[in-house]
């Protein structure tokens, strides 16, 4: 029995791509665009509009990958942010906001839960992401499932939980921080 690949090395893939090497930009693309355009979806609403944010939030990866800084997160993550920042600068660009209903916020939940076909090796634990994100507070926790959920602006959550646009901001910032060592 072959041993399995070893795991995807996001960082170095980035890293490539700041270099230049185009076979990197192209393993990232196939190892997440199925996903990120998943992120965009649920953000635009609209499958065209969503392949357009993938698609200039690749060139994006390859334009800007130099600035990339490890030691500020994952490079898998530093993905995803792009994509949303492009999927919720295309909700702007368009003149609206999209506030989800209980319903989609329970579907997005749960599809965030069901397993993917080849996630064995995606290096995400959800029962360890789970666990720490019950350790937040429930108002820093509900912050940053808005964010990274339900693909909320900072603006937005503040509205809805009645708090400060600088509140909500240094919640999310720290949340992270403390989700990052609890994952580690």
């Amino acid at each position: 029995m072959p041993a399995p690949p070893p795991p995807f090395d996001y960082d170095a893939a980035v890293m490539a791509c700041a270099r230049g090497e185009r076979f990197a930009l192209r393993a990232l693309y196939e190892r997440e665009a199925r996903w990120l355009l998943g992120v965009a979806q649920r953000i635009v609403q609209d499958k065209a509009r969503a392949e357009d944010v993938l698609h200039d939030a690749f060139i994006q990866v390859w334009q800007h990958a130099g600035s990339f800084q490890p030691e500020l997160g994952s490079a898998r993550g530093w993905l995803y942010t792009i994509v949303r920042h492009r999927a919720l600068g295309e909700l702007r660009a368009q003149g609206r906001t999209h506030v989800l209903e209980p319903e989609e916020l329970a579907a997005i939940s749960d599809a965030q839960q069901a397993p993917h076909e080849g996630d064995d090796d995606r290096g995400l634990d959800i029962d360890r992401l789970e666990h720490c994100l019950q350790r937040l507070d429930e108002a820093r926790r509900a912050c940053v499932v808005h964010a990274f959920v339900d693909g909320y602006t900072h603006e937005q959550i503040a509205a809805r939980l009645k708090t400060p646009l600088g509140t909500v901001k240094s919640w999310i910032r720290r949340s992270l921080a403390r989700l990052k060592e609890c994952m580690a």
